[in-house]
């Protein structure tokens, strides 16, 4: 469906496959359990980053361990706030966002692992409330790229996000490279 917008890009299982290629994230689960699946997010952070300084980096990947900390805060923060404007306001119309320039604007790589774990448990309260509400008030938004995105199909795709981003700081841990500090990163 592309809403009168042209193409629609491909998202989700579409473009990642069921069970995604990288990770392994099923998309089949329920809405609930997509909510209770970002919910063990920043305890399930903690528990693989505990020994961490956050600077560790994975040879093939721009990012620190913290930094996909930072990134996957930093998109639960917009979708909260996407899904709020939905069921507050009717706006549902939302425009997509670039994660590497959002990146390199919070510069990512030199965020404190301290600081972006603790900022990932306020997102995570945050999105689910907001996710509980525009489930139960069947939000559908309109995404610039993507087309239709029920609360339901944001639900799923946050919760792959975070699985997949924690896969990546597993991988990022298990090699053991450490970023050094570069200004403007």
């Amino acid at each position: 469906m592309s809403l009168g917008w042209g193409v629609v890009e491909k998202w989700g299982a579409g473009l990642y496959g069921d069970p995604c290629r990288e990770c392994g994230f099923g998309w089949e689960l329920s809405p609930a359990r997509a909510v209770a699946s970002v919910q063990a997010v920043p305890d399930a952070y903690a528990r693989r980053l505990a020994g961490a300084t956050g600077r560790e980096r994975h040879p093939d990947l721009a990012w620190t361990a913290a930094a996909y900390v930072s990134h996957v805060t930093d998109n639960l923060r917009t979708w909260a706030e996407r899904l709020a404007g939905g069921y507050l306001a009717g706006d549902l119309a939302v425009p997509g966002y670039d994660p590497d320039l959002l990146s390199r604007a919070r510069h990512y790589n030199d965020v404190s692992l301290a600081g972006a774990l603790w900022s990932l448990r306020w997102a995570v309260d945050a999105w689910t409330q907001s996710a509980e509400v525009a489930l139960a008030r069947g939000v559908v938004l309109r995404h610039a790229t993507r087309g239709a995105q029920r609360a339901e199909d944001v639900a799923r795709n946050n919760a792959h996000d975070a699985h997949h981003h924690l896969w990546d700081i597993d991988r990022t841990l298990r090699a053991r490279t450490t970023c050094p500090h570069r200004p403007g990163m």
